[in-house]
């Protein structure tokens, strides 16, 4: 993410953006996860999940979530990771996951595609079964690689900003 002139990030958009947006798209693809730390290899998901569809949703963890999956809270609130996704350019609208039924956001949303990161495992086992089960016709993609993880891993990240 670059800043401009202004001091703002040229990853966000504006509001006026966003509605003109709205009204060119239909298809719909989701992508879920933490997002504690932006970094461009978040920004390599979202543009390749956007490939798949016109609308991209992000489901970002709720902080309990997070400390059950990675055993830690994570850096930065729920509220405000759901800001900061909100505001990227390709993201059409992100949500808080759901505190009782990890399922309620897709089914809320009804992808057609899910996009998955390539090492997602978190709530992916018998993921397409269980969407069936529900009435959920979804292609679910698994990528098969990232931008750089060596580089831009959020627990890469976070272990150089606490030392």
């Amino acid at each position: 993410m670059k800043s401009n002139k202004t001091g703002k990030f040229t990853r966000f958009r504006s509001i006026k953006s966003q509605e003109k947006k709205t009204k060119e798209l239909s298809e719909r693809v989701l992508v879920f996860g933490t997002f504690d730390i932006l970094h461009p290899g978040h920004n390599y998901h979202f543009d390749k999940a956007r490939k798949y569809g016109k609308k991209l949703y992000v489901v970002v963890a709720r902080d309990d979530t997070v400390i059950e999956v990675k055993g830690r809270p994570p850096m930065y609130s729920e509220k405000k990771r759901l800001v900061m996704v909100n505001n990227i350019d390709v993201v059409y609208k992100a949500y808080l996951g759901s505190l009782n039924n990890k399922f309620e956001m897709i089914e809320q949303v009804r992808p057609d595609v899910i996009c998955l990161g390539y090492d997602q495992m978190a709530f992916t086992k018998g993921l397409k079964r269980e969407l069936e089960n529900r009435g959920i016709k979804t292609r679910i993609v698994r990528f098969k690689s990232s931008h750089k993880p060596n580089i831009y891993k959020s627990s890469k990240l976070r272990k150089k900003m606490e030392k």
